[in-house]
């Protein structure tokens, strides 16, 4: 039996196999960089093990620390903060652009996405307010209305920059949080189809959208263009076999992989540890859903459940987005692989989650 005030230790297990793996991967993953451009792989090194791993085990550290009542708070002033400093990517002189995107912030030498922040703060605030409304979630103005209001805010900030994937991962932990909280079925099923309607008429709206649908249905319709990189990733993966080239031994991630260390890095995974590698890194993802599942199951209040499911949502269907669209399941997105893929601040940000999390497992009900 678990002691009170005890981290779950097997949640922390699985978090540390997928660190340590992640981090062999992206090292081996950056070497079609070094290839390239070694002063570019210097910086890549330096963001993802200094600002990610480093700063990222301080932040584990310190959410672990702090009690996960705290967040509930002060959820109303995060959220804002992080709304304000996303939409800082706007300001000429400390936003910027890259790959036609305008998501990141620069400030000196340092260069971060915001939109992280907010995936953390959205979920922390509805998580407050669904547990401060209870039983009047089953109201459509306490309940539904509330999640409308805040995904058109972010909507409104994330869609011109563009960046609909942030949009879509923060709408499923939503959506997550309302069925767990006790929202009719009916209301999700309305939501879900309007989500639908919605994403459709994105699709059309968007061409950089419409390329990617129509990459999916067809991955030979370009295959120098939009088609590009999933037909690359189909190659890697497909090259690896059973069991792989070897660790290193990856030949797509010279010239050929695009963002090898970053969107692409699974297909690098199945290039060098094969069928038998790949499955077992998704085991352990579906290892870390369940077991963090378990501990929003034995939460102390409404708040811990809640909180504990949207981040978990969150990360893991980020975590599976990216691979479908990699071995060609799901149309492609850019969304990083969690613990693995390139992104200093992304993996900060989900280590401090973690963190959060594990401060609700110290207080999660004891169960004989």
């Amino acid at each position: 039996m678990k002691k009170k005030n005890q981290v779950d230790t097997v949640f922390l297990g699985l978090v540390i196999a997928l660190m340590i793996f992640g981090v062999i991967m992206f090292v081996s993953a950056s070497l079609g960089v070094l290839a390239k451009n070694e002063s570019k792989f210097w910086g890549v090194l330096f963001n993802q093990l200094f600002l990610g791993v480093g700063l990222g085990t301080v932040a584990l550290y310190t959410c672990l620390r702090i009690p996960y009542t705290f967040w509930r708070k002060y959820a109303f002033y995060i959220l804002i903060a992080s709304l304000v400093l996303t939409a800082l990517v706007y300001v000429p002189g400390l936003g910027f652009s890259h790959g036609g995107a305008r998501r990141w912030i620069s400030i000196g030498p340092i260069s971060f996405q915001p939109v992280e922040f907010l995936k953390i703060a959205f979920i922390i605030y509805f998580a407050g307010w669904l547990a401060w409304v209870k039983d009047k979630v089953e109201d459509f103005r306490y309940g539904m209305i509330p999640l409308f209001v805040l995904m058109g805010l972010i909507a409104g900030i994330l869609f011109p920059q563009p960046d609909t994937k942030s949009f879509i991962l923060m709408l499923t932990a939503g959506l997550a949080m309302l069925l767990i909280s006790g929202v009719p079925w009916k209301y999700l099923g309305m939501l879900a189809l309007f989500g639908v309607l919605a994403l459709t008429a994105l699709v059309f709206m968007k061409p950089y959208l419409m390329d990617r649908v129509k990459t999916y249905i067809d991955p030979s319709r370009d295959p120098r263009g939009a088609s590009y990189q999933l037909r690359q990733s189909l190659i890697a993966v497909g090259s690896g076999g059973v069991f792989g080239r070897g660790l290193g031994q990856s030949i797509q991630k010279f010239e050929y992989l695009p963002e090898p260390q970053g969107d692409s890095i699974f297909a690098v995974v199945g290039e060098e540890f094969g069928f038998v590698g790949a499955t077992l890194m998704i085991m352990l993802f579906v290892a870390f859903a369940l077991r963090g599942l378990r501990i929003a199951s034995r939460a102390p209040d409404l708040f811990g459940r809640l909180l504990v499911t949207g981040i978990v949502i969150l990360l893991i269907s980020q975590s599976f987005l990216n691979i479908g669209a990699i071995i060609g399941v799901l149309p492609l997105t850019g969304v990083p692989l969690v613990f693995v893929s390139h992104g200093g601040t992304a993996l900060m940000i989900s280590l401090g989650a973690v963190g959060i999390l594990l401060n609700v497992s110290k207080n999660q009900k004891q169960i004989s």
